[in-house]
C-alpha cells in the first residue's frame, strides 16, 4: 500500500466518524427535551465547527463562491413562482397567515431564515462532501444526503417528504453548480412559504423530533404569539 492509499483510508475515516458523530449529535437534539437538549445543542455546535475547521477545503469547494450562481439560479425562480401558487391557493383556502409589517416580519422569519441557510450548508458543506469521499458515485452520495437530512425530520410528515424531494434536487444541483448562496435563498423561500400557507396545527409549527410529538394545539381565541423554537406567528 502506497503512502497515497494509506492517507486516502485514513481521509476515509475520519471522514466517516465525522459524519456519523455530527449526524448523531443532531438527531439526540432534536429527539431530547430540555434542559438536557440545550447541552446537545452546543455539542453538535462545537463538534460540527471543529470538525469543519479541521476538515477544511476551502470556501469554493463548500460552495461559497460566486461561480455556479447564475447557473444554478433557476432554482431561486421555480421557487418564487411555486411560493405565489401555494400562497395563491391559501388565500382562496382562508389558510394564509402573514406579519402585517417589516418589523414583525423579520421578527417572525429572521430567525428561520438564518436557520435555513444553516441548514443548507450542514446538507452540502458538511453531510455532502462527506459522502461524496466515502461513496463510489457521485449520485448515490446526493441521495444518501438527501435521505439522511429527511430523515432528520421525523416524524414530520410534511416536513419529511418535502426535504427529502428538496434536499435530492439541492444536491445534484450543488454537484452540477457547486453554488450554496441560490440554494440557501431557496430554501429560505420555500420553508417560509410552507410555513404561512399551512396551518400551523397541520404540521405542528414545523417542529420534528421530541418537539413534534409534544406539540399541542393552541386554545381557540388564544391572541398571536411568536414562537421561539420555530420564529413562527402561532
Amino acid at each position: 500500500m502506497t503512502s497515497q492509499d494509506a492517507a486516502g483510508r485514513r481521509g476515509k475515516r475520519l471522514a466517516l466518524l465525522e459524519l456519523c458523530l455530527g449526524y448523531g449529535l443532531i438527531l439526540a437534539t432534536a429527539w431530547t427535551l430540555r434542559p438536557a437538549q440545550t447541552w446537545l445543542w452546543w455539542a453538535s455546535v462545537l463538534w460540527i465547527a471543529a470538525s469543519t475547521w479541521w476538515s477544511f477545503p476551502g470556501w469554493a469547494a463548500m460552495g461559497f463562491r460566486r461561480g455556479g450562481f447564475v447557473a444554478s439560479l433557476w432554482v431561486v425562480v421555480l421557487a418564487a413562482v411555486l411560493s405565489a401558487v401555494a400562497i395563491a391557493a391559501a388565500i382562496h383556502l382562508h389558510t394564509l397567515r402573514i406579519p402585517h409589517s417589516l418589523m414583525a416580519w423579520v421578527l417572525a422569519w429572521g430567525g428561520y431564515t438564518v436557520w435555513s441557510f444553516v441548514q443548507q450548508f450542514l446538507l452540502q458543506g458538511y453531510f455532502l462532501f462527506r459522502l461524496v469521499r466515502l461513496l463510489p458515485r457521485r449520485e448515490a452520495a446526493a441521495v444518501a444526503a438527501a435521505t439522511i437530512f429527511a430523515a432528520a425530520h421525523l416524524p414530520n410528515p410534511l416536513l419529511t417528504a418535502v426535504t427529502l424531494i428538496w434536499g435530492t434536487v439541492a444536491c445534484f444541483v450543488f454537484l452540477r453548480c457547486r453554488n450554496l448562496y441560490t440554494l440557501m435563498l431557496t430554501h429560505a423561500i420555500l420553508g417560509v412559504s410552507l410555513a404561512i400557507t399551512v396551518p400551523g396545527p397541520k404540521m405542528h409549527n414545523m417542529r420534528v423530533g421530541i418537539g413534534y410529538l409534544k406539540y399541542r394545539e393552541p386554545a381557540k381565541g388564544r391572541l398571536a404569539l411568536i414562537d421561539p423554537e420555530t420564529g413562527r406567528v402561532l
